[in-house]
């Protein structure tokens, strides 16, 4: 099991760089990159629920600070999608060249606004990110003619009381061109807080990864 902290150059020049937590089991089949929402960090708690049970599953994880320290004191930096995509894509890359991750399949996983984000750079790199989860996602947020041009499988899954973000997704499932699919969790609010709810989210998640990543990433680049 590979454990460490990371820094990730992330701007031109290597001027900035996001930490971040990589972790990955003996034997992964692949790794996925967590997108988290505005005013949250690597350290999300709902977020490395899901990761621990990717990685029960043979998946490796990437969760990283999008945004540096001052940057997340702008409220309007958090909801800079074209930002938060370009941090994404770095990350992306990165993953390609880390002797550990280079062979390994990508997937990425967003929640809230990181999830348009997630869409946003599959629809930018398509041939290297090979499926996409959003959990409570504001996957409209990335633009319909983004979300017409995602290759990636993408799988959105929302609360069930959640209801305008229901609807957002309903509109965001419909422009999507890829393989897709929808998932309603009864009972759930928008942070799926109530029990058993989130670990629903981490299982639908970790099946529709290990259906759509390949064993190894050279196969899909």
């Amino acid at each position: 099991m590979i454990s460490r902290q990371v820094k990730i150059p992330a701007g031109p020049s290597g001027t900035i760089s996001v930490e971040g937590m990589l972790e990955l089991p003996e034997y992964a089949t692949g790794v996925v990159l967590f997108a988290h929402s505005s005013g949250s960090s690597r350290l999300s708690p709902r977020n490395n629920t899901v990761a621990r049970v990717l990685r029960d599953a043979g998946l490796g994880t990437l969760l990283i600070d999008l945004l540096t320290q001052h940057e997340d004191t702008d409220y309007a930096t958090r909801f800079d999608i074209p930002l938060l995509t370009q941090r994404l894509l770095a990350a992306t890359r990165w993953l390609q060249s880390e002797p550990a991750t280079l062979s390994l399949a990508i997937g990425h996983f967003g929640a809230s606004t990181g999830a348009a984000a997630a869409l946003q750079a599959a629809a930018e790199d398509g041939k290297n990110i090979t499926a996409v989860v959003s959990r409570g996602g504001r996957p409209d947020l990335a633009g319909e003619e983004a979300l017409n041009r995602v290759t990636a499988p993408t799988l959105l899954i929302v609360g069930g009381l959640d209801d305008v973000v229901i609807g957002l997704n309903q509109a965001a499932h419909r422009s999507l061109r890829c393989e897709k699919e929808l998932i309603v969790i009864p009972g759930a609010t928008h942070l799926f807080e109530e029990p058993g709810t989130l670990e629903q989210v981490a299982k639908h998640a970790a099946n529709w990864f290990g259906k759509f990543m390949p064993h190894s990433g050279a196969e899909s680049r």
